[in-house]
């Protein structure tokens, strides 16, 4: 559902070494679950989720496409978690965005803007 002029945004969050270890305090999961529900309830919010540690990585050269798995050591500041929101300014993304670390506290993350078929000029 496109909201007009809105535009889409990847918010993601990266694993930088700062998060605390293990499982979320019920506080936390209470917040982020209002936050969550408020951001559905306006459209603003598309999907959201944690992903995988390592994943699959698919690489193509020279014509040969190449399937490793995961996890990769070398992989610095991997991304481990994600929301799609449409909102009508860069500026609301990253107002989103710093009430999300708000109420997760420390880390780091990068937004992103998304493109998709209906903003290629002549489509």
């Amino acid at each position: 559902m496109n909201r007009g002029d809105d535009m889409r945004f990847l918010m993601m969050t990266t694993d930088d070494g700062s998060a605390p270890a293990g499982p979320p305090d019920e506080k936390l999961q209470v917040e982020m679950g209002k936050f969550i529900e408020e951001m559905s309830r306006s459209g603003a919010l598309l999907a959201t989720g944690g992903l995988e540690p390592g994943g699959t990585r698919i690489k193509s050269s020279g014509g040969k496409v190449t399937v490793l798995d995961g996890p990769f050591t070398e992989a610095k500041e991997a991304v481990v978690g994600f929301a799609l929101i449409e909102v009508g300014s860069r500026e609301e993304a990253i107002e989103l965005s710093k009430r999300f670390w708000a109420i997760i506290g420390d880390g780091q993350g990068v937004i992103q803007q998304v493109f998709g078929p209906d903003d290629i000029p002549g489509a």
